[in-house]
């Protein structure tokens, strides 16, 4: 009897905290700085607003997730460049677009705070536009203008690639002898600046340490980081040392803590290589079906699903990274930032948007206060917003 009684006092208090938790997620505005749906989309044709059996993203699931906020990733890869980068931004904003017309009553375009709040009052979701590589400006500082009159709200300065003004991660790590120098050219500065002017975010979370600092020495706003982790948890070129997270913190910016399991677990990389290694040739099949290979990746785990899950760390490790800087930066410079539908691989338990709540959930096990969670869910995003906007 004594037991029983035990078990049922538990029960009712976890079911009290899960309660509660449910209740601090659902009240807090949700942000999420990096989402790759849009540019899957123009592949596999979803239609986004309809409930979806693949991806982890559509306009029904984000509502019951209580997502209020989402900035929709702009990306194509290094396969673009001057003359071609530019016009498939525009085709997929162009498919934003669509979606938007489509679902008038789900999701409304929003570029500042102001707005964003209104369209999160009104229960729908608040979308947003994040360029993800300075390659789709082609040079011209004009593309920035044009860009920015569509919605863009910021801009990643490279993706894995450099281009000719900025340097990435990647080429910084792995392949120096590519670069004439690395970091910001006199260019770069110049894009930094009309930036700063335009109130477009500065995303540093694929340019490389030179280009990282060059950018902290020369803007005048808070930057962000849309979708990076802790170096000194998972040493992956990706993520940011200590010393940048500080820089970042000193700015008044905001780090976005990413999902993916590469990022957050260093052993997630080697395990992952012997199991595309097994399947290689199912891999190259998906890969000209598809012609991309993170949907070729995403693809061929959901085929795999028993064995692909086998590889994923568990939940806790992102929560880890998640309190390595909050602790290290302080609770004002840390948000979300999933990408998801942008890797083959997620914690596990975090298999779509529908799961934000066990980040809220984990939060509070390790005793955040309500509104430090409600900072890290989106508050934070919403004040360097406004630090950028002016509104």
């Amino acid at each position: 009897m004594k037991y029983l009684l035990l078990l049922i006092v538990t029960l009712f208090t976890l079911f009290a905290y899960a309660q509660n938790a449910q209740k601090i997620h659902r009240k807090a505005i949700l942000v999420d700085t990096h989402n790759d749906a849009i540019s899957n989309q123009l592949i596999t044709k979803a239609d986004l607003g309809k409930l979806q059996t693949e991806g982890n993203f559509d306009l029904i699931r984000a509502k019951q997730a209580g997502l209020d906020v989402q900035v929709f990733s702009i990306w194509c890869g290094d396969q673009y460049g001057n003359g071609t980068a530019y016009k498939f931004a525009n085709r997929e904003i162009d498919s934003l677009d669509a979606l938007i017309k489509r679902n008038p009553d789900k999701i409304a375009l929003v570029r500042n705070a102001k707005d964003l709040k209104k369209i999160v009052k009104e229960e729908k979701l608040a979308a947003m536009i994040g360029v993800e590589g300075g390659h789709m400006i082609e040079d011209r500082l004009d593309y920035i203008d044009s860009l920015h009159k569509r919605g863009m709200s910021y801009l990643t300065l490279t993706w894995n690639n450099s281009t000719s003004w900025a340097s990435s991660a990647r080429d910084e790590t792995l392949h120096p002898d590519r670069l004439s120098r690395p970091g910001l050219t006199a260019f770069g500065k110049q894009v930094v600046k009309r930036l700063n002017d335009l109130g477009v975010m500065i995303d540093l979370s694929h340019p490389g340490e030179k280009t990282f600092y060059d950018v902290m020495a020369q803007t005048t706003k808070p930057v962000i980081a849309s979708h990076s982790c802790a170096y000194a948890l998972a040493p992956h070129r990706r993520n940011l040392k200590d010393d940048q997270l500080k820089a970042i913190a000193k700015n008044n910016g905001v780090v976005f803590v990413n999902f993916y399991s590469g990022f957050i677990d260093t052993a997630y990389e080697g395990k992952h290589t012997k199991f595309m290694a097994r399947y290689k040739p199912q891999f190259d099949s998906l890969r000209v079906i598809y012609n991309d290979y993170d949907l070729a990746s995403i693809r061929l785990n959901a085929i795999y699903k028993t064995e692909a899950d086998q590889l994923r760390p568990p939940l806790s490790v992102l929560i880890k990274h998640i309190d390595y800087m909050v602790k290290l930066m302080g609770p004002d410079h840390v948000g979300i930032g999933s990408d998801f539908d942008g890797a083959e691989s997620y914690p596990l338990g975090l298999d779509s948007v529908n799961d934000y709540y066990k980040i809220t959930e984990g939060l509070l096990r390790l005793n955040y206060s309500k509104k430090d969670v409600e900072k890290i869910l989106g508050g934070n995003f919403i004040r360097v917003l406004k630090a950028n906007v002016g509104k």
